[in-house]
């Protein structure tokens, strides 16, 4: 592939195959580790990374381009893609935790070869880290480095991962929260495939067990106390636009396909393609719009992040929250125009619908989103225009 296209046209052209391979990895829950070996040989994969790390520094509003164009043919993919990118991203922002000579390494790797990381946070009891509590993976600390203990559940791209960025807490007796940047091959490390969900089924988030592996002292990065961490309320903002370009993708796929099956249909009782149906092109016109309500949302979040303007989390959460409904809308919505025939294996739209549901179940979730958003409104009270 050229690479003196533009990321998002490379994105665009690899997207066709991978949407051709997405619908065997549903079918089988398997990975699609080639889509990774073609990410990689497109330049794709240190996308977001530092120009001076040999990254290309793109702006938010193109990593989303990307995520969305290949969350068109293959929404796993672009999960797992999108997490590469907001780990470099998180690399070189201000005051980042990241020894500098780790976040070069891993750039380094990206651009040489098919490297990933991705932060592992979720837990059997604890749940999405997000809602509080104290992980219960321990880092030990001995002569030698670290020592981890512990099992991180939906850990997206598990089987093509070469770094965890595990969160865990110190084994003191007043312990310390924090990342520790952990090599996938290491001794102790164990993936147990427990990945089978109704959507998203190629992106291997299966469970990854911990028995006392070891990292260096220098790869635990930002031990803090309990409640302590520092939070960029813009880590979040961009999260949303990526997550927000996946679904969105995953929604324009479902929108083309069924496009093509208006034009095509004809009923022998109408005579005609359903397509000239007044009903069905009202129904289309509302497909569209809630298309273009997206795009609006999301690029008016990037750039506002590419002016470098500090989102509140309401903000970037509310965003999240439209436009994850307005994405599950719109294929329900092509669902109610194609009967029997948009539920068909056969057919491409059920397999839509099941990967879109997934879009809600990121963070923030609704509830918290509209509750923040809510007490802030109250508390400020009514405001001039």
């Amino acid at each position: 592939m050229k690479l003196e296209m533009s990321p998002e046209d490379r994105a665009r052209t690899l997207a066709a195959d991978f949407g051709q391979r997405a619908v065997a990895h549903d079918r089988e829950g398997s990975f699609p580790h080639a889509n990774f070996a073609d990410l990689q040989r497109a330049g794709l994969l240190a996308l977001a990374a530092p120009r001076a790390w040999g990254g290309q520094q793109a702006s938010v509003a193109q990593l989303g381009d990307v995520i969305g164009a290949i969350g068109y043919g293959c929404p796993a993919t672009a999960l797992v893609l999108s997490m590469q990118y907001l780990q470099q991203r998180g690399m070189f922002r201000a005051g980042s935790p990241w020894p500098e000579q780790l976040a070069r390494q891993l750039v380094h790797e990206a651009v040489a070869g098919v490297s990933l990381v991705n932060a592992l946070r979720v837990e059997p009891e604890l749940g999405t880290p997000a809602r509080g509590g104290l992980p219960a993976t321990v880092a030990r600390r001995t002569p030698g480095g670290w020592r981890l203990s512990g099992r991180k559940i939906y850990s997206t791209g598990a089987p093509i991962l070469r770094w965890y960025a595990v969160w865990a807490r110190t084994d003191d007796a007043e312990p310390l929260v924090g990342t520790f940047l952990v090599r996938a091959d290491s001794p102790g490390v164990q993936i147990e495939t427990t990945w089978d969900h109704l959507g998203l089924r190629a992106s291997g988030s299966h469970d990854v067990i911990f028995d006392a592996v070891p990292t260096p002292l220098d790869h635990a990065m930002g031990l803090a106390p309990v409640g302590a961490q520092a939070r960029d309320v813009n880590a979040q903002a961009e999260m949303v636009v990526l997550i927000g370009a996946l679904y969105t993708g995953v929604a324009r796929a479902a929108r083309d396909w069924l496009l093509h099956f208006l034009r095509e249909r004809t009923p022998s009782s109408l005579g005609a393609p359903l397509a000239t149906l007044a009903r069905v092109q009202e129904a289309v016109g509302r497909i569209e719009a809630l298309l273009l309500s997206n795009r609006r949302l999301l690029s008016g979040l990037a750039d506002d992040l590419d002016q470098g303007m500090q989102v509140p989390l309401a903000d970037s959460g509310l965003v999240k929250t439209l436009v994850m409904r307005q994405a599950v809308e719109l294929v329900q919505e092509a669902l109610a125009l194609t009967s029997n025939h948009g539920l068909s294996r056969r057919n491409p739209l059920e397999r839509h619908l099941r990967d879109v549901l997934c879009g809600r179940i990121h963070t923030p979730q609704e509830d918290s989103a509209l509750v923040l958003a809510g007490r802030q409104a109250l508390e400020q009270g009514p405001r001039p225009a």
